[in-house]
């Protein structure tokens, strides 16, 4: 093997391992977020994060990392339950530090305090960042593909809620406040 193709190999290796990395941060993102784990989802996200929100009835934006992980905070409290699965990455590094990333959003949200269910899916484009060895979310946007709203008048009989323990219970603002604020 000539000093070229092993070179041009150790960049093929450096760059399959940048993606896996990459989505290693986007499956934590998801897990951070229905568990309420704002320390190490503050971590997985750059501090002056730009992330923008749409869906059926709302458009969100933020463009600090406090800001976010407060929305967080607040949506998957301890009277929420809320579960996203994201697949198909589609990830692309562009250069040793700079990467993006489309997946594909399936997710549930039961909201007791609204008394809603919201069922959709959607599409995230993502722009990473590797700062010091480290993938981080830098941007993040996502469209819904479609939407249900439906009114969930009564609490399901839960035999597991782990965000009534894990989530915050005083919150400084509530989801519907946010979504009027956009």
């Amino acid at each position: 093997m000539s000093d070229e193709e092993l070179k041009q190999l150790q960049r093929d290796i450096q760059i399959l391992k940048d993606i896996e990395a990459v989505k290693r941060v986007k499956y934590a993102y998801f897990r951070c977020i229905d568990t309420a784990n704002l320390g190490e989802l503050a971590e997985l996200l750059h501090p002056n994060i730009h992330a923008k929100l749409v869906g059926g009835t709302y458009s969100i934006e933020f463009n600090s990392r406090d800001d976010y992980v407060e929305m967080i905070a607040n949506s998957f409290n301890s009277e929420f339950i809320g579960q996203h699965n994201g697949h198909h990455p589609e990830i692309d590094i562009l250069s040793e530090t700079e990467a993006k990333g489309t997946w594909y959003l399936t997710d549930i949200a039961i909201d007791f305090r609204r008394k809603v269910t919201t069922t959709g899916s959607s599409l995230y484009t993502d722009k990473y960042l590797k700062t010091d060895g480290k993938w981080q979310i830098v941007d993040t946007e996502y469209h819904r593909i479609y939407e249900i709203v439906a009114d969930t008048p009564e609490r399901p009989p839960l035999t597991a809620h782990y965000l009534a323990e894990h989530g915050r219970k005083d919150l400084t603002y509530t989801v519907t406040e946010v979504f009027k604020k956009a």
